[in-house]
This record gives structure tokens, sequence and C-alpha cells, in this order.
């Protein structure tokens, strides 16, 4: 009797250990029905807000594979976007009580930022995919939408750029990036982008409830008539850009996102994309991290121009990054800091003459060279711009850049004019740009600016070693901190340095450019004649010769060259040829009228403005888009460009080859290469046409 009965005990335990596990998995089964039906209807009345942007020509991709994951995965991406304003990775979250602080995302008190870096990963990788096309990475946007919630665009530190974004603000944000890739270009990254996100089978089927509701609540509209309209209205209002802020070559846009463990360069020949690469660089290093870039450059009119593209270019990075002159930035360093600064360049050019007439004029380096300009030059770039301070230093130095060879006792008497130089500063009470620049360092290296996440230096040739000393203190040798750009052909500054002597190196970090792709190549011929066999001390150390261009795609008229005998005849032609390009259909804003001189520049601007022609100096130009014909120096212009350039009142004496260049005296021919090279950079701005105007007595 002991066993009667127990097999079947056995059974129905058994059976009952199964009804548990049977429910415990249909509990499981149900909490995960209900997730993917949250998330069904949220994904579909997202994509319900996002479905005017079909009429402005989004092509929308639903419920695609997330990249890279294992097969069977059922990890997935709700919508991918490919339209006129890029590529956008929507995630949707039925999430509450959402809020976002110090770029960080919080659900309730529960810091989520973390969660969404997978998603960070997805646009990482899709920027990468697409670079192979020449998409600039900044046209890849990775979006969480919060379904039924207003929250205007908002972005989180440290993922890339990605983006918090209500439902019914979504459709507007994306709407206003505008139209920044043609047709042929959606084609080419949809392409892609069906690649790069596959195919997933279809999501669990809903579970059929077998009590129905007894009253279906009214669905609430996705989009107000009223939001549908400011949806197209943003669109209509985002102006077009050109096509470089969207589209790179491939070999660009990698180097864009390329990772280097250590301070780097990019150079290569005028044309080639270098201030575009340092651009989207900027934008693209500002997304990847949580702190502020700089942008600098000897010139202030360049980083002026470069702050408005990027407004356009990136507008949600914009002011994370900052667009700075090498000087206003070492002046603002040391006012920030409570230092004083007494600045007065009219005071310290006083200063030099009265110590070349007291020690300079009648001694041996006026018997040398009377040209106080070339000592100036000396003591401005050689002695200060290296932050030299014992004369034992000097008489070592190499002298990078200058051609006339100085003995011992030369440099000796240099030293002389330099201590009295620096006296008369002194009981003058006044400062030169150099003294702002070398106590501008000393006070970054006793305390480091914070919150400096990377440092591009566009024109790095152009600098002093003290400002790329400076700069390099603010990131040193962090992974990716430094990027100096720049062509060496282009020095347009006496002297020169290597990054030996700043005290760090770019071995193995370096990248050249070789395509041109700004000018035709009528115009780089005719540039590149200018300084043929021209020799310049390149930056990482030795003699440098030009990078030639690999390919030059585009062709065009060959450039004009006008001797005049007079400068009235020289002026009335200038006007002249500015009147036939606007009646040919150009618009005057793109014509760049270049000299040498600020009064050859007051000359021209005056000149064209009595002849009716409207004008904007470079000097007050900041990158705006606007019908008047752009009037500058040549340093000026450094790194901008324009479709028709006019040098005018060029020496003749710049032109006529180079045929006894080497017989000059080393002082004379230094200069004459310099003025040469400036030429080659005023040439070299010009994308579709070249004029140049000389006179026969200069």
């Amino acid at each position: 009797m002991g066993e009667a009965g127990r097999s079947a005990g056995v059974e129905a335990r058994r059976l009952v250990a199964l009804a548990g596990e049977h429910e415990r998995l249909a509990e499981i089964a149900r909490d995960e029905a209900e997730r993917w039906m949250i998330a069904h209807r949220t994904e579909r009345q997202v994509a319900g807000s996002l479905a005017p942007l079909t009429a402005q020509g989004y092509m929308f991709l639903h419920d695609r594979g997330w990249p890279g994951a294992r097969r069977g995965s059922r990890a997935q991406i709700d919508h991918v976007l490919v339209g006129p304003g890029g590529v956008f990775v929507v995630d949707t979250k039925a999430w509450r009580e959402v809020t976002v602080a110090a770029g960080r995302i919080f659900r309730g008190q529960a810091d989520v930022t973390d969660e969404l870096s997978g998603l960070a990963d997805v646009g990482f990788s899709t920027e990468a995919v697409l670079a192979e096309l020449g998409l600039a990475p900044g046209e890849v946007h990775v979006l969480i939408v919060l379904a039924g919630s207003a929250m205007p665009p908002t972005p989180l530190e440290g993922l890339g750029g990605l983006m918090v974004v209500g439902e019914r603000a979504a459709a507007k944000h994306i709407a206003s990036f505008g139209r920044r890739l043609g047709p042929t270009a959606q084609n080419a990254v949809l392409a892609r982008v069906l690649d790069h996100f596959p195919l997933v089978g279809d999501a669990p089927s809903e579970l059929d409830a077998s009590i129905p509701e007894p009253i279906e609540s009214e669905p609430e509209p996705l989009l107000t008539l009223d939001e549908i309209a400011d949806t197209f209205l943003a669109g209509m209002l985002a102006a077009p850009i050109e096509e470089w802020m969207a589209f790179l070559h491939p070999d660009q846009a990698k180097l864009v996102r390329r990772s280097f463990s250590g301070p780097s360069r990019v150079r290569g020949p005028a044309g080639c994309g270098k201030t575009v690469v340092g651009l989207h660089r900027a934008a693209y290093l500002a997304r990847a991290s949580t702190g502020r870039v700089i942008v600098t450059t000897y010139v202030r009119t360049l980083p002026d121009v470069l702050a408005t593209l990027m407004t356009r270019l990136a507008p949600e990075v914009a002011d994370r990054v900052e667009f700075t002159g090498v000087h206003q930035f070492a002046l603002r360093v040391l006012r920030e800091r409570g230092q004083r600064v007494t600045l007065k360049l009219p005071e310290a050019n006083q200063a030099f003459n009265r110590a070349w007439n007291q020690v300079g004029m009648r001694g041996p380096l006026g018997a040398l060279d009377r040209n106080a300009k070339y000592w100036q030059d000396e003591l401005l770039h050689v002695i200060k711009g290296r932050g030299l301070t014992t004369f034992e230093q000097y008489a070592e130095l190499p002298r990078a850049g200058r051609r006339r060879r100085l003995t011992v006792e030369q440099r000796r008497e240099v030293w002389r004019l330099y201590a009295q130089y620096q006296q008369n500063l002194r009981e003058a009470g006044v400062m030169d740009f150099e003294d702002v620049i070398l106590r501008a360092e000393a006070s970054l290296r006793e305390r480091p600016l914070e919150g400096i996440s990377a440092v591009v230096i566009d024109e790095a040739q152009d600098l002093s070693c003290a400002m790329i000393r400076m700069l390099y203190a603010l990131v040193v040798d962090r992974p990716d901190g430094l990027t100096l750009i720049g062509d060496g052909q282009q020095t347009i500054y006496p002297g020169g340095y290597t990054l030996g002597e700043a005290g760090f190196s770019v071995a193995g970090r370096g990248v050249v450019l070789s395509t041109n792709y700004r000018n035709t190549r009528q115009i780089a011929e005719f540039a590149a004649a200018i300084v043929e066999g021209d020799e310049f001390v390149d930056i990482e150390g030795g003699a440098g010769r030009a990078d030639a261009a690999v390919a030059i795609p585009r062709v065009g008229p060959v450039p004009e060259a006008h001797q005049f005998t007079s400068v009235a005849a020289h002026d009335a032609a200038v006007v002249a040829h500015i009147r036939a390009l606007v009646a040919s259909g150009l618009d005057p804003g793109d014509v760049g009228v270049l000299a040498q001189t600020n009064r050859d520049v007051a000359a021209m601007d005056a000149a064209l403005r009595s002849a009716g022609i409207e004008t904007v100096l470079l000097t007050n130009y900041r990158g705006e888009v606007s019908g008047r014909v752009k009037v500058g120096t040549i340093k000026r212009a450094k790194g901008l460009e324009f479709k028709q350039v006019m040098l005018a009142r060029v020496p003749g004496r710049l032109l006529g080859g180079g045929a006894g260049v080497g017989e000059l005296e080393d002082g004379v021919r230094e200069r004459f290469e310099i003025e040469r090279r400036e030429l080659y950079v005023g040439m070299t701005r010009a994308r579709d046409g070249l004029w140049v105007g000389t006179r026969t007595d200069s």
C-alpha cells in the first residue's frame, strides 16, 4: 500500500510544476509582448509624426537591423531617414519624466546616458561607411525621439553629437537642416545605407485580446496643421549649403575622422582642401568630445570667416568651437587672468626706430644692410619669435628661414640692438605682439587652460615657434589634441622654425593631400611658375620643396597679365574687368581684388567705390554672403577663395621670371622670394579666373 498511487503523485507534481513553469513563461511572454506593443505603437506614432518629411524628399527605412549584429539578433534601428538634409538614425523611446542636465539624460532620478552609447557607436560606424563615398561625418545624425514629447532638440555630451528631441519637434528639427545633399548624392548614400542597415524579420505578432475594449478612444493627431506648416517652413528657410560642406573627396572625409596618437600634420599644395578638412575636423572633434575646440591662425580674417561657415556646417556644435586669431587668443588669456597688457604697436615701432638710430644704423649692422626692416624682422621673428633669453642661445641658432649668414660678431651686434629695443620698450611701458605671446605661453605652462579638447592650427607655417609652443601647451601630446595644417610654399613671413625647436614631433602622423580641387590647371601652372625653384625651411626640418599637386581636374581660361604705364590706366582697367565679369552673370561678391600693401588696398577700394562698385574690405569681412566685391591684402586672403581674383598694382619685377635671382645679395633675395611666395598665395585664391595688373615703372 505504501507504493500505491506513487506514480500518480509524481505525475501530478510534474504537471503542477510544468503548469507553474508555463505560467512563469506566459508572464514573461506577456511582459515582453507589452514591451513590443509599446515599441510598436511608439515607432508607428513617431513614423507618422515624421511623415511630412516625405514631401521634402526624405526616404524612410523602418525596422532595420543593427549594423554588425550577429545573425539572428533582434536588435534593430527603428528608422533611418536619407534626404536633402543628410542621414538621420532615429531611435524612439516611450520614456516619461525625461530631463537633460549638464549633457546627461535622466529618467526620473536615474542617469541613463550610458545606455545610449551603443547608438553613438552606430553613428560612428555609419560615418565611417559613408566616408568611403566622401560624405562628411557631420551629415550623419543620431536622434533619440521621445514619443509624445515636445522637448526641443537637446545635445548629449560625449556621445558623438547624439541629440534628444521630442516627437512633436523632431520633423521640424530634421527639416531645419535644409538642402545639403542633391538627388544624385542622396541616391548614392541611400544605396550604401541599405547595405549598412540590413533587413530584419517582422517583429512579434500582436496578441489578440479576447475581450475588446468597450469604447475605443479617439487617436490624438500626430501633428497639428500648424506643426506641419512649421516643418515645411523650416525646410524652406534653411539656406542651401555649398557642396563641400556635405561632400568631400573620400580621402578627405576619412582624414577628418582619422585618429592620431599625438600631434598631427596635414600638408599639401594650394587648393587641395586643407582648410576645409580642418573645419570639418574641428566639428568632428567637437562632437566626439565634451570640451572646446580651438581653431586658430595668424591672420584674424580667416577665423572670422570660418566661424560664420561653422554655423551653417555644424550648428549643433558651433558654440563649442572657438575661432580666433593667435594674437587675439593670447590677449584673452592674459586679460582673463588679470595680467596687465600694454600692447601699443605704434609706440613699439618707435622704440625699435630709436634703437636702430642708437646702436644700429651707424654701426656694423647698418654697413651690412641699411634696411632697418630686415633687422626688425630678425628681432621679432628670430629672437623674440623663439623666446630666446641669452646671447649664447642666439649665437648657436641655425636661424632657419634666413638666407644671410651672420658671424658671431655680427650676431653680437644684433643682440645689442635687441637689448636696446627691449630697454626702450620698458622705458615706454609698452609691449609688442611678441611680448604678448611669450607672456601667454609662460602663463599657460604655469597654469594650463582647462576644458580644451583639441586645437586646430591653420596656416601653421606662418606662426612663430613661441606661438606653436603656446598652443601646444593647451593639449600637449593628447591623442587628436593638436592638428597642424599648412603649406611651406605659402610661407610669407621672414624667419622660420622647426617642430623640434617647439619641443614635439609629428613623425608618423603626417598626411599629404595632393589633388587641387580649387584652381583650374591654367591658374595652378601660372602661379607655380612664379615660385619655380623656390626653397623654404619646412617645419619638420630641412630645406623644403613644394608639394606638387598630383591631379588638377578643373580647366579654364589662361590667366591674364597686363602692364600699364600709369596708376589711372591700371585702376580703370580693374573697374572695366569687374564690370565685364558682372555683365557675364557673375555675382560681384565672387570677385576678390587683392594687393600686397594696405596703401594699395585703400587706393583700390576708393577707385572701385568712386566707380559705383560696392565693396567690403577683408578687414571687415566675416564670411557673410553679399553682392559686394571683396578688397584686401593677400595676407588677409590666406585660406579664402574667390571665383575671380584680380591682383592689383603688382610690382612688375615680381613677374619678370627667376633669372638673376641667385645673383642677388642674400637679404634682398630673401625679401624677393617672400614677395613672390605672397604673390603665389594671391594667385591661388582664384577658382575660375585670374587677372594680374602691373605697372611698367614698378
